[in-house]
């Protein structure tokens, strides 16, 4: 039903949510209480001089009764029901929802949004603790020295004289161990409180490098000036490890080698034209498909229509580079869906792969992906190349026609999906 057919509706909610008879908004409104019933119905349309009179003896501005609820309302509706495939829910009559019942439908949008940041939260919080080195080796910490008192304990209480020298001995084992114990555990309970930077700050190299980079938005403009990363490196690397530094010097090295070859005033107007496809853009400006998709994530937001996110894995198909979609996130530890492109680009070297795909658990959206694996460093007699594969992940184009998405997960730990051919582990996520 259209929007603009749904007034009677809102007038009928807003008179009962007002206590008010049908018969005496009639009589405010002078006009008959047959007539209005019609109206309330969506029977007979409104407008002039009778809707005013309506919206003042409801007490309310005309365009709530006209307009109805906002188009990010029904969006989120919509959003919320393509979250939950099997819902049924009678997505013709989203705008009649939304607008006879918006307190309700702003509840149901909010729930959503909150269930979407828990799903998220749960797959980081199940990485952290499935791979987390610094959370693994506390608890690892804790169990010894828990171990170690037990066993002190449990000599003490066995029956029988033992000798004063030993007893001091174990008295003092379990003193200094429960001590140990004491401090891990704060430890512990300090990393699990500190927030997602403070906690990267303690983790892997690659952790540091994924931070810095979220920091500079993935932009780095002191080289899209100059080569030298110099000063690049003073201003991202402050805080970060050797190894981590490390990590970002290569980063920032080959991020200078790609801006040499295509600066923003090269790419900007050829984006303009071809929008963000890294087939058209490589084709356009002469260059390979994986410098234009590292091209297209370093983009400031004022350049690209849409944002886009960007995979990197090596030949071990581990992520080496990972700029997730709030539509696609990506693991911060461990392997990624075995279902991305990016990892069928792996077995098909050179060749750029395309494709439409959705993520489970999230609002639905299609996206496109490109993916393309290519040789890293030079090629040498008698030796296999070794690759590195590039996914780029952006909004599908608008007003093409699409065929039917594949569905793909982020990890297999937080993946709903059942049998799943290329599932590692089982799920602790239900199936919906």
């Amino acid at each position: 039903m259209a929007r603009d057919t749904l007034t009677g509706s809102r007038i009928r909610e807003r008179r009962i949510a007002n206590g008010m008879r049908q018969s005496e908004l009639a009589t405010r409104a002078g006009i008959s209480a047959s007539y209005l019933n019609l109206i309330e119905h969506n029977r007979r349309r409104i407008g002039g001089k009778l809707l005013l009179d309506i919206a003042e003896a409801l007490s309310v501005e005309p365009t709530h009764l006209t307009e109805g609820a906002g188009a990010a309302l029904i969006a989120g509706l919509r959003e919320a029901a393509s979250d939950m495939a099997d819902s049924e829910a009678e997505l013709d009559r989203t705008d009649e929802f939304a607008g006879r019942f918006p307190g309700w439908a702003a509840l149901l949008v909010a729930t959503r949004g909150r269930v979407s940041q828990l799903e998220r939260s749960v797959a980081v919080l199940t990485d952290r603790m499935t791979h987390d080195p610094q959370l693994a080796a506390s608890l690892h910490e804790m169990l010894s020295t828990v171990t170690a008192i037990r066993s002190a304990a449990s000599i003490l209480a066995e029956p029988g004289e033992i000798d004063p020298e030993w007893q001091a001995r174990f008295h003092r084992n379990i003193y200094e161990d429960s001590g140990r114990l004491a401090e891990t555990s704060r430890g512990l309970v300090t990393y699990l409180e500190a927030d997602n930077a403070q906690a990267t700050e303690t983790g892997t190299p690659q952790e540091e490098l994924d931070t810095a980079l979220e920091k500079a938005a993935h932009h780095v403009p002191e080289l899209e000036r100059d080569t030298d990363v110099t000063a690049a490196m003073a201003r991202m690397g402050r805080g970060l490890s050797s190894a981590a530094k490390t990590l970002l010097r290569a980063w920032l090295e080959r991020y200078a080698q790609d801006a040499q070859a295509l600066p923003i005033s090269l790419l900007h107007p050829a984006i303009d034209q071809h929008g963000p496809d890294p087939l058209a853009l490589s084709q356009t400006l002469q260059a390979e498909p994986t410098r234009i998709m590292r091209r297209l994530a370093a983009m400031p937001a004022d350049v690209l229509p849409d944002p886009v996110g960007l995979a990197i894995c090596d030949a071990s198909g581990v992520l080496s580079y990972r700029k997730p979609l709030p539509d696609f996130p990506m693991p911060r530890f461990g392997a990624a869906c075995p279902l991305w492109p990016l990892y069928k680009a792996l077995n098909r070297p050179h060749a750029l792969l395309g494709a439409e795909i959705t993520q489970l658990g999230r609002s639905g959206t299609a996206l496109r992906v490109e993916a393309q694996a290519t040789p890293v460093g030079p090629m040498t007699i008698n030796a296999d190349p070794l690759f590195e594969a590039h996914m780029l992940v952006r909004p599908a184009p608008v007003g093409r026609p699409q065929g039917a998405a594949q569905e793909v997960g982020v990890t297999c730990r937080v993946c709903p999906k059942p049998d799943c051919p290329g599932r590692r582990e089982p799920s602790i996520l239900s199936s919906r």
